[in-house]
């Protein structure tokens, strides 16, 4: 299983949001520029992200975007989901899934997928945007820091 651009893109998009929320609604040209991807692509996916919730907007001069709960309250697998859809190595194991294959039930591997499953699912589920925040910024300290001393 891959994560696409998508699902990358709107994950750094979306912190990027984050680090810059004390400046009120950002709007989308400043968040592909830092980003250093497409305006039309980074709002393709804050379109789909205000869909779910997880981001909300306003139009007009001042407008833009801003996240819709805090920081704590939105995890990795929150805007993975939204983006991606479920995350399964394979098809066939994705809950309320249409058409499992014919061997479903008597799949000897099954019970593999379905712990690769619940090990992704976990870890997303439990890194927080207000995480990835914290990572960022002592990232950028420790770099202030050195280059203080250099």
């Amino acid at each position: 299983m891959k994560i696409s651009t998508k699902g990358r893109y709107g994950l750094e998009a979306l912190l990027d949001l984050a680090i810059h929320s004390s400046e009120g609604h950002i709007n989308i040209k400043s968040i592909a520029e830092r980003c250093g991807k497409s305006e039309a692509y980074i709002l393709q996916i804050f379109l789909t992200l205000r869909k779910a919730g997880l981001v909300e907007s306003i139009r007009g001069a001042q407008g833009g975007y801003r996240l819709a709960k805090e920081p704590a309250e939105i995890t990795v697998g929150d805007i993975l989901n939204v983006l991606e859809g479920p995350l399964a190595p394979v098809a066939c194991i994705i809950p309320d899934t249409k058409q499992p294959c014919d061997r479903y039930e008597n799949c000897a591997t099954r019970a593999v997928w379905e712990r690769i499953m619940d090990c992704l699912n976990n870890v997303v589920n439990a890194i927080t945007i207000a995480d990835l925040l914290k990572n960022y910024r002592e990232a950028n300290y420790r770099q202030a820091d050195l280059e203080y001393y250099l």
